[in-house]
């Protein structure tokens, strides 16, 4: 009877380790398009290398959007194209400005030149600066 019981065991044991190996290579295969193998559109594509570059600075290593302490939040493409306009504003150098976006209370985007608020692009009264904005924009829209 004792062998009969230990034999017993032992196929128990095996069969639960051989379905909870099942259950752990199932559930390796999460589906997060629903019904197809291909990556939903928000995966397909990278920060832009202004931001990689930034993160790794930083010792972040690779994420999708910048931030850094005592900087104002905003949402994480103009995140992205902060961390554009600031690598293409760095690499001038008669560089006068410094840029931060921000998240307004009503959810509004603002941009910070040198500590003063602007509520659109419009507002900034330096055209250099203006074009450099489209051009980061542009740069942003056209890797998307």
């Amino acid at each position: 009877m004792s062998i009969t019981v230990i034999v017993l065991g032992v196929i128990v044991v095996f069969v639960s380790v051989g379905l909870l190996a099942f259950v752990f290579m199932k559930s390796n295969k999460v589906q997060l398009t629903g019904k197809t193998d291909e990556k939903p559109e928000w995966m397909h594509s990278a920060p832009p290398q202004e931001t990689m570059n930034a993160t790794r600075a930083d010792g972040e290593g690779i994420t999708s959007f910048d931030h850094d302490a005592g900087e104002r939040l905003a949402a994480p493409f103009a995140e992205q194209i902060e961390d554009i306009l600031r690598a293409k504003l760095d690499s001038d150098p008669f560089n006068k400005f410094e840029i931060d976006f921000g998240t307004g209370k009503d959810g509004s985007l603002e941009i910070w030149v040198n500590g003063k608020m602007y509520a659109s692009v419009e507002e900034i009264p330096d055209a250099a600066l203006k074009q450099a904005f489209g051009d980061a924009v542009a740069k942003w829209n056209k890797q998307k």
